[in-house]
């Protein structure tokens, strides 16, 4: 008998607060063209000044329970996928636990930074295989913008904050490759390139810290090792390119989006892209550009997604599923 993690509901949030390119171009020596020239990005959103990422993930999580027709006491496990807590313990994800009214199971928070959706998915998909857990909640949430430096403008206009969930439910399969839920995954990191993408806080230096980026170096990385963990996720499902609906990849930059998309051969009228809207939500940009494409209709059930990221540490990863 094999078991595979599907999908049951997905959801998202963001803030009310939008914020356009033109706002920067009062502080900073940059423009709207600069900005999506560079990036893609046209505007993102900010959480208020009493909004923090449990809040973010809580509503989301809320809206993929109600997708899914459950309960929060249907759910085995929460794993939330942050950089952004709002405290450095207890973790966000015992924090919505307790805002969603959960009183069973477990919670806990994954750090990869912009792969941390990936990974939170990996460790999910585990749970379910082994029997640890029937139904997980998966969060990524994040509030970069209380770890920006708004007076570094190659830094400053790339990240907004956001919130995505989606729920795993383990269900008996055909063990083939036509199976509905995750197919394969790849997980990958190299500590030699740490300096390429950091937060310059923490208990080193007591205090929150800003976002440094070497940005140019990051993108050489990014598209080559994005290409091959997907690639390689395909290949462990007995899968190829060619069977590929969508890619939804992690919502950084549109030209490291449409740089991987061409390695893999893949138009990009099969790559699910919203970062015009959200800026780089950094762990929670999938599960938005997820719950986006299904709001959208582009993504429907039976399709093949490839989900991709890579992030600080240097993480990245990837994962197949088909919804």
């Amino acid at each position: 008998m094999t078991i595979r993690a599907t999908v049951k509901g997905v959801g998202h949030y963001l803030p009310s607060r939008v914020v356009p390119n033109s706002e920067f171009e009062k502080t900073l020596d940059t423009s709207d063209e600069w900005i999506r020239t560079r990036s893609g990005i046209e505007r993102r959103h900010f959480a208020a000044d009493d909004e923090f990422t449990s809040d973010l993930g809580t509503k989301a999580a809320q809206n993929a329970l109600d997708m899914a027709g459950l309960t929060p006491d249907d759910i085995d496990a929460i794993i939330v996928a942050t950089s952004t807590p709002d405290l450095t313990f207890p973790s966000a994800a015992t924090m919505i636990q307790q805002k969603l009214g959960m009183t069973r199971g477990f919670a806990f928070d994954i750090q990869a930074v912009c792969a941390g959706f990936v990974y939170a998915l990996a460790n999910a998909n585990g749970m379910i295989l082994s029997g640890q857990a029937n139904r997980v909640l998966v969060i990524g949430a994040e509030t970069f913008s209380r770890i920006l430096n708004f007076e570094d403008r190659s830094t400053c206009v790339l990240f907004g904050d956001g919130a995505g969930a989606l729920i795993l439910e383990g269900e008996t399969a055909t063990g083939t490759a036509e199976d509905r839920g995750i197919l394969g995954v790849d997980l990958n990191s190299d500590g030699r390139h740490r300096d390429m993408l950091y937060v310059d806080g923490g208990m080193v230096s007591q205090n929150t810290g800003h976002i440094v980026m070497q940005g140019n170096a990051l993108f050489r990385q990014a598209v080559e090792k994005l290409a091959s963990t997907a690639t390689t996720a395909l290949t462990k499902s007995g899968l190829g390119h060619e069977d590929v609906d969508w890619v939804v990849p992690h919502q950084a930059n549109i030209r490291i989006i449409q740089g991987t998309a061409k390695k893999l051969g893949v138009s990009m009228d099969k790559v699910v892209v919203t970062v015009q809207d959200h800026g780089n939500t950094s762990a929670a940009s999938i599960p938005l550009a997820l719950s986006v494409g299904v709001e959208r209709g582009q993504i429907k059930q039976g399709d093949l997604l490839v989900t991709e990221a890579i992030g600080g540490g240097l993480a990245w990863g990837a994962v197949v599923l088909r919804w």
